[in-house]
């Protein structure tokens, strides 16, 4: 049999781009949560209801009105008569009216009549037991989880692309997700060539020159851990008959065949004839050390790589060329180190004299050095872990953390990725579609005014920031688009809700949105117009609607309220209206801008969304 030589031995880099040329996805399934762990999302999940589901008590205390406690202090305490108690998992049997409270445990249910409560620390009861003595004044809001400020109904859960943690199963839990799109892993068929070989376990004959068959038990634990799913075959002797039998039976089952011995140019190695002839032989030799004798092609319908006999040629190989594939075609990261050394991104005071365990996110500024960021959302959201990449110990005698101060971050698993771009800001359906189109982003939305604020500490990458700016901002505008924000109604509008005015004048009850947020200050603007056309205070008519100061985080929250029958009219977008099914008043058009850290424009990520703004709106956007 003639023997083939190697003449013109492929660079490494063109074996990568022949194996990335291969197609070796798995495709897509659907997996319960409980088999969810370390999957990859193959599509966005978007929150379909508000957690918490209710308002709750953050304290143990008592729930009341909060205009009933103001002016009280210790030297002052106001009377409130209690007429009930409420406790964790119980539906609360009594509404409020002036001058009562309700004795209320942690979490439980507001009851109707609430907007605040205080901490049972700042009352006392009176020597009969039947009132409660407030020795302080609660603004409306005070130790209240309102529903939605964990995560809000509409707002991006998990984006496609995000490898399941055990944290993201404690959101997807609190979302009441049982099931989920992820991709499937690539099939992996493994075939070790070589009449020595034998399988562990079967009696080994040295003196015939038997070996026992490392590779296939080697690779396909590669394999596994790389994210596919391995399929060991029969190995082949070196008979191409044979061979060809069990490597069309891998093609015809697998995504991906892996075979390993027979690469060589000796007259005995015939598997290359294999490729040629019943598929496409793309490559054989690559010039690296170990692993020269390397095939890449396709066969059949499945792509193909041979690696050399010698198990640390194999493994070396694999290693360097195969496992990156693997791991993109399964969505899984490159595995690093479990801990990761950085600088803090921001000051961080804390002067509790206690041990700190401080969740933070991960980023890399424009140079690729790594940042550390605080990632908190208080003890009782989800999400402060879903949005964290691993935590900081702070020691007790640790008053702040400098900006730039080096820390070490515990990651919560080996395989953590940091996200490619982290922005902050205002909650938008737009940006989550263009969010989308980029590899691993992590967005937080806080609203305009504190990712505005974040921009400016230099946080994060970049900013979005909806309505009027009261200020302005070190910033580079990636792009912009209008959004015509409104009243949305109940389906129809029976309340006949016509302009702004029908909710100064009318008894309607209202849902708005957080202080932080841009609709509520395009809402504010719009109210204080209003106010100097009537010759009167913009005050007065914030205080004529009822709900007013009762904000809600994200933007379908609101909306959410009047499918609820809880409000009449809520703030919102009109294509919240539209895909809620609900009525809509619109009242005017709101910028979207996309603010770059002017220290991070050049970063690769912050590019790709420039682009994808400039092929969704143009170089330029109306205002």
């Amino acid at each position: 049999m003639e023997r083939k030589e190697f003449r013109d031995l492929a660079t490494p880099e063109e074996a990568r781009a022949a194996i990335d040329s291969l197609s070796l996805e798995g495709g897509l399934e659907r997996v319960s949560l409980e088999n969810a762990r370390g999957r990859v999302l193959a599509a966005r999940l978007d929150a379909e209801l508000d957690v918490p589901g209710f308002d709750r008590a953050s304290l143990d205390g008592y729930a009341l009105r909060a205009r009933d406690t103001f002016g009280a202090d210790e030297a002052d305490p106001a009377r409130l008569a209690v007429v009930g108690e409420v406790h964790a998992g119980e539906e609360p049997d009594v509404a409020l009216e002036e001058g009562q409270a309700v004795e209320i445990s942690t979490g439980a249910v507001m009851p109707d009549g609430a907007d605040a409560m205080v901490p049972v620390e700042r009352t006392d009861i009176d020597g009969e037991g039947d009132d409660v003595l407030v020795r302080t004044s609660v603004a409306p809001g005070d130790n209240v989880m309102f529903a939605g400020a964990d995560v809000a109904a509409g707002e991006r859960a998990l984006g496609p692309g995000t490898q399941i943690t055990p944290r993201d199963i404690g959101l997807l839990s609190a979302l009441g997700i049982d099931e989920i799109p992820v991709r499937a892993p690539p099939k992996v068929g493994i075939v070790s060539t070589g009449d020595e070989l034998v399988r562990p376990g079967e009696d080994l004959h040295s003196d015939r020159g038997e070996i026992y068959d490392v590779n296939s038990y080697t690779i396909a634990a590669g394999v596994e851990d790389a994210g596919g799913e391995a399929v060991l075959y029969p190995h082949a002797g070196d008979e191409q008959d044979e061979m060809e039998r069990i490597l069309r039976e891998a093609a015809e089952e697998c995504d991906l065949v892996l075979s390993s011995g027979s690469t060589s140019a000796s007259a005995v190695d015939v598997i290359y004839r294999v490729i040629e002839e019943q598929g496409e032989l793309l490559l054989h030799g690559v010039s690296v050390k170990p692993g020269k004798p390397m095939l890449v092609g396709r066969l059949q319908d499945s792509a193909y790589v041979g690696l050399p006999g010698y198990p640390v040629s194999a493994m070396m190989v694999f290693r360097t060329f195969v496992a990156p594939a693997i791991r993109e075609a399964a969505g899984v990261p490159e595995p690093r180190a479990a801990t990761v050394t950085g600088a803090m991104a921001r000051e961080e005071r804390y002067a509790e004299g206690r041990t700190r365990l401080m969740p933070v996110g991960l980023i890399e500024d424009s140079n690729g050095e790594t940042l550390v960021y605080p990632v908190d959302k208080g003890s009782g959201a989800t999400t402060s872990l879903a949005e964290a990449d691993g935590v900081v110990e702070v020691g007790p005698e640790t008053d702040y953390l400098e900006e730039g101060e080096s820390v070490t971050v515990r990651l919560f698993s080996p395989d953590v990725r940091p996200p490619t771009l982290l922005g902050v800001g205002e909650d938008d359906p737009t940006l989550n579609g263009l969010l989308d189109g980029l590899e691993n982003p992590r967005y937080l939305s806080v609203g305009t005014r504190p990712g505005l604020r974040r921009l400016r500490e230099g946080v994060p990458d970049v900013a979005v920031a909806a309505g009027p700016l009261d200020r302005t901002v070190d910033a580079e505008e990636l792009g912009r688009w209008s959004r015509e924000w409104g009243l949305v109604t109940q389906a129809g509008n029976p309340k006949e809700v016509e302009d702004l005015a029908d909710l100064v004048e009318r008894d309607l009850r209202f849902v708005n949105r957080t202080s932080d947020s841009g609709l509520r200050s395009s809402l504010e603007a719009a109210l204080s117009d209003l106010a100097t056309d009537r010759d009167a205070s913009a005050r007065d008519l914030r205080e004529a609607i009822d709900g007013f100061d009762l904000g809600l985080r994200a933007h379908e929250s609101p909306a959410r309220k009047v499918i609820a029958g809880e409000a009449d009219v809520a703030l919102g977008l009109r294509e919240t209206a539209d895909r809620l099914d609900l009525g809509f008043v619109p009242v005017g058009e709101q910028s979207v801008r996309v603010l770059a850290n002017p220290d991070r424009t050049g970063k690769e990520s912050v590019r790709e969304l420039a682009a994808a703004l400039e092929g969704e709106f143009g170089t330029e956007s109306d205002e």
